[in-house]
């Protein structure tokens, strides 16, 4: 693994802005992002990734190999959810179990944006394709989660209503956003995206910054809340995360050979949902704990990938 890279990684005022938001918590300062700014924020990273995902888009020819990664993304989706719930289980009831596995199904679009920039920095162009298979594994996993819950809950004590879950995973604010953008991206000429690229393009990374610093203070009020639960969960949100990232990763290798769709792939199994499962397993299974798979994704596999996944990833895409 090349360390150089791996410690301009460590270096990325990015990170170090989501740092400084953990260390402010610590020493109990009064540092605080508006929580309106910080949605206004949230949903820019999306309207720019998505519409840059467009733009990217309406230069491809749709080929095999684009509907191949369509395919693998959605099986990814449906297959990390499965094999996490049998494991998780073991531990947990199956309500907590459900909803962690859901969430490690599911992809987390901060971490993709994150990614993104990533990418950046070791000269890599996202393609438009990957922006839409990312925001098509966010439901698969949702349900997957809700259909063992339900399968698995012999005395039906919580009623699933998994309409109402379709629906939300279809209509979440981040997935319409981004798929709404990545169409305006696609349909919009190339003169007219130069229109606004000082706003898609030249500010992200400064946004980018504030955003991981908002991220990094609310990590760190949550820490606490996971490590009451034991040490399960904490390894659990280390260890599966680079497990999944790095295997897809590998096995991407079979569906494209390119490197930077290979490490979005990889990216995107490794991530965990922390906005659109939580919301979903609230409206429909109230009995899931929110103080365990919200800060195990937030608080220590958010941090974990991209400190020394990405570089992990990177390696096994690049090199294998």
């Amino acid at each position: 693994m090349n360390l150089n890279l791996l410690f301009e990684n460590l270096t990325n005022p990015a990170l170090l802005f989501f740092i400084l938001g953990i260390v402010a918590v610590y020493l109990k300062s009064d540092l605080e992002i508006p929580p309106n700014s910080s949605k206004f924020i949230s949903l820019y990273l999306l309207f720019s990734i998505g519409f840059k995902g467009g733009q990217e888009l309406s230069h491809e020819s749709f080929s095999f190999e684009i509907m191949w990664s369509i395919v693998f993304g959605l099986m990814v989706a449906l297959l990390i959810p499965l094999y996490t719930f049998f494991i998780l289980k073991q531990k947990l009831n199956i309500y907590d179990a459900g909803a962690i596995a859901a969430a490690y199904g599911s992809v987390s679009a901060v971490t993709f944006v994150t990614a993104v920039a990533y990418l950046e920095s070791v000269q890599l162009v996202l393609h438009g394709h990957m922006v839409a298979i990312m925001a098509l594994m966010e439901s698969p996993a949702i349900i997957a989660g809700l259909v063992l819950i339900s399968y698995f809950d012999k005395d039906n004590e919580t009623q699933i209503k998994k309409s109402n879950a379709l629906k939300h995973s279809l209509t979440n604010g981040s997935v319409l956003l981004i798929i709404g953008s990545l169409v305006i991206g696609f349909l919009a000429s190339d003169k007219q995206a130069q229109g606004i690229k000082p706003f898609t393009d030249d500010i992200f990374k400064g946004f980018l910054a504030i955003f991981l610093l908002d991220m990094g203070i609310v990590s760190g009020r949550k820490l606490n809340t996971l490590l009451s639960n034991g040490w399960f969960p904490f390894v659990f949100a280390i260890l599966v995360p680079l497990f999944n990232g790095s295997l897809i990763g590998l096995l991407s290798g079979a569906i494209t050979d390119d490197v930077s769709s290979r490490f979005i792939f990889a990216i995107l199994a490794a991530s965990a949902s922390y906005i659109a499962v939580p919301a979903a397993m609230k409206i429909t299974v109230p009995k899931a704990n929110p103080g365990l798979f919200l800060p195990m994704a937030l608080a220590v596999t958010f941090p974990v990938n991209i400190t020394i996944g990405f570089p992990i990833y990177y390696y096994v895409v690049s090199t294998f």
